[in-house]
C-alpha cells in the first residue's frame, strides 16, 4: 500500500511526498467484523475494515478506501491521511503504550513481545 490517495477535494496543491509510509503488513482479518486500529511504530494509525470517518461537526469524509493511514505526527500536507511526513520530521513513537490507560489492556502478544498487529 503507498500513500492514500487524498479523496476529491482533499489535499488540493499537495504534491507526491518525498517519503512514503512504510509498507503495510496486512494482519490476520478481524473476526468481529468491525475496524481494527494499528499504530505503527514511528508511523500512522492504519485503520483497515468496516469504518467511518467523520470530521469533528459529524460529516463524513469518504477516505476512497477500505484501508487508510491516518497522520499521527501532525506535519502531514493531507490530514488526517498520512502522506511520509513522519520520516522528515523524525516523529517517534510506539505501536503499543508504554504504560496502558487503566481502562486500555494488551489483548494479546504478537512474535517476540510486540501486542500484535
Amino acid at each position: 500500500m503507498g500513500v492514500p490517495t487524498a479523496p476529491p477535494g482533499q489535499g488540493r496543491g499537495v504534491s507526491q511526498p518525498a517519503a512514503a509510509p512504510d509498507p503495510i503488513e496486512d494482519p490476520a482479518p478481524s473476526t468481529a467484523g468491525g475496524a481494527t486500529i494499528t499504530p505503527y511504530r514511528d508511523g500512522p494509525l492504519i485503520v483497515r475494515g468496516d469504518f467511518r470517518l467523520l470530521d469533528q461537526d459529524g460529516a463524513e469524509i469518504d477516505p476512497g478506501r477500505e484501508t487508510i493511514a491516518l497522520c499521527r505526527c501532525g506535519k502531514s500536507g493531507i490530514k488526517p491521511f498520512c502522506d511520509g511526513s513522519h520520516k522528515r520530521a523524525g516523529f517517534s513513537a510506539p505501536s503499543a503504550p508504554s504504560r496502558p490507560r487503566p481502562a486500555a489492556r494488551i489483548l494479546r502478544q504478537g512474535p517476540e513481545g510486540d501486542p500484535a498487529r
